[in-house]
């Protein structure tokens, strides 16, 4: 199978990351007055975010209406563009899964009822990406690849992509993450076949390392999955605290499957931060506990992606009022979460599932600008349908455009979209979150950067 030939050197791509991240601040941000009682073995002195300003940062994508019918494909194609899904339904990060899911099935939707790309409707074939501690991803792999699919969605885990990108992108199709931020993907040897919504977490990075040091914190403790995921975002996180005058005092280490964490907790706890990062998966739900047992505040708590979630079932109320956390791309609008709701009524988190539904998007309007179904073929279109052209938001919007000869630069709900070479995002918005007496978290504020 011939392979795709490279825009750009791969290993020029990281060197573009290096050049820096501009910030521009939508608005203010805010926490809630500790809750937590008792002696604290952590000095809780000097933190105290921005408060909360007028409106709530800035808005996904504006929906553009779909002037009239689609007009028809003037290229048709004998073989239908057909997708697969590699997204958690079992392991440390199936809390992701659902909203993935339900964005993929969004997009297919919508592509659907414009008439599906080049004259046939999409096909998808969903399947579980488990975790690093299985095998399961490979196996799911090995599947979709022999059901010829062009492209496959996936994974959620940067940890999970690894072992995997070499067999996708070998076989000449895409690999398309909504959720790897791993700063390794950038200069992988992908064939020019891996491409990714979310950002790299050297743009994460930047914004809690920052975040967490205009909340007053001068010393910051961390404790770190340790693996392409974790690592990668604890190295920019300290790069950019370090950068703004503060110093990391304790970073702990734990491996997927580890079930003990109060060693790690014990080694924080004793440095005696003003602010806690966890950055983990769902083994937040056994460190929090610890933590909070010791007397560490809530609001002294920062999170990631990888653990933001609904902890309503999982902790009493009050448990996590005023932690704070971050996760890549703007925030859903309600019509687009009403949209996701549609095609799974049992979402509680839509984390994610505009990454999936731009993926599935910017993967039809790529094939549609290339007319083949192929995906060395759809990929020399990727760049070009972010960038440039007439701004555009939806599929039917886009692909009557391209069908009218124009070019197009698709703008998702997951945020501006415009790929680099390396197929990474250089333009995204972070959001940071507060979580409330519930344990559940809202939208306080939002971070725009380049890369």
């Amino acid at each position: 199978m011939t392979s795709l030939p490279q825009v750009a050197p791969r290993i020029a791509k990281l060197t573009a990351l290096g050049l820096g991240v501009t910030f521009l601040a939508t608005a203010c941000g805010g926490t809630s007055t500790p809750t937590a009682s008792g002696s604290a073995s952590v000095n809780a002195a000097g933190i105290s975010c921005p408060a909360p300003g007028a409106g709530a940062g800035a808005s996904a994508a504006a929906e553009a209406p779909n002037a009239g019918a689609v007009p028809a494909s003037t290229t048709t194609t004998d073989a239908p563009l057909k997708l697969g899904s590699l997204l958690p339904t079992t392991g440390s990060l199936a809390f992701l899964g659902p909203p993935e899911i339900a964005g993929v099935n969004l997009g297919i939707k919508e592509v659907n009822e414009a008439g599906g790309v080049l004259g046939k409707p999409v096909e998808i074939i969903h399947r579980d990406s488990g975790d690093t501690k299985t095998d399961i991803a490979t196996q799911s792999t090995t599947s979709l690849l022999g059901q010829g699919v062009s492209a496959i969605i996936g994974a959620a885990s940067s940890g999970v992509s690894k072992t995997v990108i070499n067999q996708i992108t070998g076989a000449g199709t895409i690999m398309f993450s909504p959720a790897n931020t791993s700063p390794d993907f950038t200069a992988w040897d992908d064939k020019g076949l891996y491409w990714r919504t979310a950002p790299s977490d050297v743009l994460q990075g930047k914004v809690l390392g920052n975040y967490m040091a205009s909340c007053g914190a001068q010393t910051v403790g961390m404790i770190v999955l340790n693996d392409a995921y974790g690592t990668g975002l604890a190295e920019n996180v300290k790069s950019a605290f370090e950068a703004a005058g503060g110093q990391v005092v304790a970073q702990e280490l734990f491996n997927e499957g580890d079930s003990q964490f109060s060693s790690q907790v014990d080694k924080v706890v004793a440095a005696k931060p003003d602010a806690i990062a966890l950055i983990t998966f769902d083994q937040a739900k056994s460190i929090v506990p610890l933590m909070t047992g010791k007397g560490v505040k809530p609001t002294q708590l920062f999170m990631v992606d990888g653990n933001m979630t609904n902890y309503s079932t999982d902790f009493q109320p009050g448990t996590l009022k005023g932690a704070q956390g971050t996760i890549p791309g703007t925030f859903a609008k309600d019509s687009f979460k009403q949209k996701m709701l549609a095609v799974d009524p049992a979402l509680t988190d839509f984390t994610y599932g505009g990454e999936s539904y731009d993926a599935v998007n910017l993967i039809a309007l790529a094939a549609e600008a290339a007319q083949s179904t192929k995906g060395v073929d759809i990929a020399a279109q990727l760049k070009a349908v972010s960038e440039v052209g007439e701004k555009c938001t939806s599929f039917p919007t886009c692909v009557t455009l391209l069908r009218n000869g124009k070019d197009i630069d698709y703008d998702g709900q997951s945020g501006p979209v415009t790929f680099s070479d390396a197929g990474d995002p250089t333009e995204a918005y972070i959001g940071i979150y507060e979580f409330q007496e519930d344990n559940n978290y809202t939208p306080i504020k939002e971070e725009f950067g380049k890369l």
